[in-house]
């Protein structure tokens, strides 16, 4: 059966995993359009789009006369599926760690209690944790769990724990998010633990979480450092994703 896929996006997706797995490594030179050409068995057009496409996701460098090399690659977290930060850094070869700066238990206010579809004053349980690639920090997670599937984070390790797994033991099982991205200025909390300075800039994804049953479980705000992280939303035109674009108010 043929690919749905055609032959540039089929391209890039193997130069794309080469560089992401390290085979072709920092810095080095690209093969040339004819090497790549005869590989793949492709028009010089069709190499030439697959190549514009790692440009465009920051993948290499060079256009105009010179050379493609391979860039420093900023980690992509995927929004077509479903998955926690740490089996994302699993995912990559990386170690997941975490530094737990609050876990606490406090009152549903009302714009949480609507995030959360609870009553107004419910009991909730609140996690603060800076995020990281081993000592190297990456995002600061600000999330607010409904009480039921809260509590079990109480007495849970959540330096060395995923969150979503200790859920999954106890039968609460994460399937559908919600996610909006946008940019905010760190703040004092963030400047802190990410070792930015106050007002630097960082990529925003404030997610609410659902399990099996379409209950939402969890609100949570999640600033990465953009060096450290990128995203990847992925459009079909047979499957459109519900993407939107949005004006921020006041804007």
């Amino acid at each position: 059966m043929a690919s749905q896929h055609p032959l540039y996006s089929r391209i890039y997706a193997v130069m794309a995993d080469r560089i992401r797995s390290g085979e072709w490594a920092e810095g080095m030179r690209l093969p040339s359009e004819e090497k790549l050409r005869d590989e793949f068995d492709a028009s010089r057009g069709t190499v030439r789009q697959a190549l514009g496409l790692l440009r465009a996701e920051g993948l290499i460098t060079g256009g105009r006369g010179a050379p493609p090399r391979i860039r420093k690659i900023v980690p992509s977290q995927p929004f077509d599926t479903y998955i926690s930060f740490t089996e994302w850094a699993e995912s990559m070869g990386r170690v997941p760690s975490g530094r737990v700066i609050e876990v606490s238990r406090k009152l549903a206010d009302p714009s949480l209690a609507l995030a959360l579809d609870v009553p107004e004053a419910s009991p909730v349980v609140a996690v603060v944790r800076m995020r990281g690639f081993g000592d190297e920090p990456v995002m600061l997670e600000r999330s607010v769990y409904i009480k039921e599937v809260g509590e079990q984070l109480l007495a849970a390790d959540l330096e060395s724990s995923s969150i979503y797994r200790i859920f999954r033991e106890h039968g609460v099982v994460p399937t559908r998010s919600r996610n909006v991205i946008d940019a905010v200025a760190a703040d004092e909390l963030d400047a802190r633990w990410l070792e930015v300075p106050e007002g630097g800039p960082l990529l925003r994804v404030r997610r609410t979480s659902f399990d099996q049953g379409g209950r939402i479980i969890d609100v949570t705000d999640n600033r990465y450092l953009p060096e450290r992280a990128t995203f990847v939303v992925e459009n079909a035109a047979a499957s459109p994703s519900p993407f939107t674009t949005q004006v921020p108010e006041g804007a």
